[in-house]
This record gives structure tokens, sequence and C-alpha cells, in this order.
């Protein structure tokens, strides 16, 4: 029964790959369940009831998805192409679909996003990946390493976590305007409270780049910091990083009581190393730190 299980899950998690990897190919039925080895009328009765959504529903959802990231983080793309790449043949037939999904036309979203009602759009498509169960954490994933100290440039996000989208447009611009890509200065983000505070005034996370020049902040509440120099515990996590909570959790609830390690006073961070939607969201890579003493 659990090889069957496995097996099953293994075809699964195959065809959420592919989806990923090929959004700008032709996603029919046929050509997805051959992924999954499955006949057409077979595999489109287990894809909707392992993830609650119709194969047709899902790679929507996961095209808008990236699109939607386009336009609020990557302004160098025009409306246009993004509608294309989405899979539109007009920009017309795009704006009405994303409006009819967010509320908002593509170029409102792009200049003030409504992260609510992004958030609720794509509530079906998270629970549905969420339903392709994650392998859990062991020790044998968490690495102790000696950390160099990394000059950064911050910018603070104090306040509701709703909020947070809107900090990261503010980050990426002032990046992009001071010269200091993803692909040379590495990312950083510090969180300086728990992900889920009793009171949402209180979440606080700092959004960092590596980089040894003088920081011009440019009329942005730009800060100069450091990620300090030490050894840390560090597990890296591939695919779906926008959510870290359960590595952090991980690291800092069920690995340091365990390994006879103390934390050093600093908080967890991550390093984001491979980005959506610049590579598919199951090439995503991060890794957690967990300073130790």
């Amino acid at each position: 029964m659990r090889a069957a299980l496995r097996n099953h899950q293994a075809r699964m998690q195959r065809v959420l790959d592919h989806i990923d990897r090929h959004l700008d190919d032709d996603l029919d039925l046929e050509t997805v369940s051959g992924i999954a080895a499955f006949s057409k009328f077979h595999f489109h009765r287990r894809f909707t009831a392992a993830f609650g959504l119709s194969l047709h529903r899902y790679v929507q959802l996961a095209r808008m998805k990236r699109a939607s990231y386009r336009l609020a983080y990557r302004n160098a793309q025009s409306v246009t192409d993004v509608a294309m790449d989405a899979g539109y043949d007009a920009p017309d037939a795009f704006a009405r679909a994303f409006r009819q999904r967010f509320g908002q036309s593509p170029s409102s979203f792009r200049k003030a996003p409504d992260w609510d009602s992004w958030r609720a759009a794509f509530g079906p498509l998270d629970e549905a990946r969420s339903k392709q169960m994650t392998r859990p954490f062991t020790p044998d994933d968490v690495t102790i390493r000696d950390v160099s100290a990394t000059r950064v440039a911050i910018l603070e996000h104090r306040g509701d976590p709703a909020m947070l989208g809107a900090t990261l447009q503010r980050f990426i611009a002032w990046r992009t305007a001071a010269g200091l890509p993803p692909r040379t200065n590495p990312t950083f983000n510090v969180w300086r409270s728990a992900r889920r505070p009793a009171a949402p005034g209180d979440f606080r996370v700092d959004l960092c780049v590596g980089t040894d020049r003088p920081v011009s902040a440019n009329g942005a509440p730009i800060t100069v910091g450091e990620i300090p120099a030490g050894r840390c515990a560090v597990l890296r996590v591939v695919g779906r990083t926008d959510d870290l909570e359960a590595p952090a959790l991980y690291l800092s609830r069920q690995w340091l009581p365990a390994s006879g390690e103390a934390a050093r006073d600093f908080p967890l961070y991550c390093q984001r190393l491979a980005f959506f939607p610049e590579v598919p969201e199951h090439e995503a890579i991060a890794e957690v730190f967990l300073p130790l003493r």
C-alpha cells in the first residue's frame, strides 16, 4: 500500500514539475497524462481528486501567478509580453481575465497591487500544491557551515505582513536603480519576528542585498548593516520558497533542541539563490540559516 502511494505521489510530482517547466507549451490533457503514465480518463479523475482542481484550471492559475509576479516585480517586461507569455493571443483577452480574477487591470496591478485580492485568487493553487506532500525534513538535511560576514543594504518591513509585497516592490525598484542585481549581489531576508505575530503590526523582516559599495538611498529608507560571521546550521529548500516558515520552525524547534548546539544572538535568516519567475517555481532555491554559538 505504501509503495503504491509513493508511486502515485511520484507520478503527480512529475506532473507538477512538468507543468512548472513548460508553462509556455501546450499542456493539454493527452500530453500531461502521458507524463504521469495514466490514461487520459484516469489521469483527469486522479488529478482532480488529488488537487481539488482540474488540470485546465491548475494550468490557468499557474500561468496567471507567473504573470502577476512579472507585473509586480519585473517592470522591464511589457504588459503585452506578459500577456503573450501567459498564453493569451491578445492583451485585451489577458486584461479581461486578469481583471476578473484580481479586480484590477494588469496596468493598475503593476502600479498598486491589491494584495488581499491576489492572495485570495491563488488560494486554490496554493492549496493544490500543498496537497502534494513534501518530504519531511530530517537531521541529514542540515549542514553546519562557517559563514563569512556580509555587508548589506537593508530595507526594513515593519507592520502587517499583508503589505510585504508592496515593500518588496520598493526593494526591487531600489536595488535595480542602484545596479545591485541578484546575479552579482546576494539577497537575504532577516526575520525579526514570528511570521504570524499575535498583532499583525508587530511583523518585522529586513530585505537585504549584499554590497561593498557605498550605498545611495535615492529617497528610499535604506540603512546599512551586516550579516555576521560565524557558525550556522543551514537547511536548503528547493521549490515553494515563498513560504519558508516550515524549514525555519524545523531548525529552531526540532533540530536545535536535539542537536546539542546553542543558538547565537542573531535571528534566523535566509539567502535566496534562485528566484521565481526567473526559474520554474519548483526550481526556486533558498537556504535557511540558524546562527550558532
